[in-house]
Formats: structure tokens, sequence, C-alpha cells
């Protein structure tokens, strides 16, 4: 589906007036704001379930663009790749960055004045500075066993 015909098929400000689970597959993925936070890796206290995020990237995140490379086929590259609907949203959300406009809206928030369907402007994430484009390190270019070097002071 073309940028243009899938604009078309979104409602319009549909993530204000429709439930998550009324959403069309092109609005639903439309709600991601492409910042590329959701493609770092984290670490998850066992006990708390806190999450920490790290400033590496998955090896299929773009980190300039902040986009998978593989989005369509990431399942068989990343077999652990969390694929997001409506349905597991509710177990995922504490899991996702504060920002995401998913986890936003699972929470009854609104979404931020950088979100691309609020904006009008698809690289406004990134102009705010809300995306992860210029700073994460893919993980193929660390060890494993130093990720814990890599934790972010806040998501």
């Amino acid at each position: 589906m073309s940028a243009r015909s899938r604009k078309h098929a979104l409602r319009e400000r549909y993530w204000e007036r429709i439930p998550l689970n009324q959403l069309s597959q092109a609005e639903w993925e439309g709600l991601c704001d492409g910042c590329g936070k959701c493609c770092l890796l984290k670490l998850e206290d066992d006990d708390t379930q806190e999450i920490a995020f790290t400033r590496v990237s998955c090896r299929l995140l773009d980190t300039e663009t902040c986009q998978c490379g593989q989005y369509e086929q990431r399942k068989t590259f990343v077999p652990d790749c969390v694929v997001l609907t409506p349905s597991t949203l509710k177990d995922i959300a504490y899991w996702m960055p504060e920002t995401c406009a998913y986890r936003l809206l699972y929470e009854g928030k609104p979404l931020k004045d950088w979100h691309p369907l609020v904006s009008g402007d698809p690289k406004s994430v990134h102009h705010a500075g809300a995306s992860v484009q210029g700073w994460a390190i893919p993980e193929f270019e660390i060890d494993e066993d130093d990720l814990e070097e890599y934790l972010l002071e806040e998501e």
C-alpha cells in the first residue's frame, strides 16, 4: 500500500475517537511514531518487572531512519521480537517506552505534540529529539556481556 493510499485509509483523528481494538490495520500501524525506542534492548528486573532501557538496538533497526530493516519478516530473524496487537497490549504496555502512542492511548493519555499524526510531519519525532536517531548502537557492535554498560538514565 502506498503512503498516499494508506493516508486516505485513515479516519480523521481516529486515535482520539476509536477504541484500539476497533482500528483498521493501517490505523493501528499508523499509531507508531517511528521513534525506534521499542527496538532498544531492555533489561527487566525479575522481582519488580521494572524495565531498564539501553542504548543498544535490535540488529534489524536502522539507527538513522529508526525503521526495522525486515519489518514484515522480523520474527524470522528475531524470534523473540514482540508483535504488538490490541490483544497483547495489556501484557506489554508496561514494557513500551513512556512516550509510545500505543502505551499512551492504552493508559488513556493523549499523543505527544511531536507525534506525526498530530504534527502532520513524519520526521517530527526526530526533530523533537524523541527518537533513537543518531545515538542508538546496533547490538552486533557490542559484546552481549557488556549490555549493562549501556543503560540509559531515562528511556
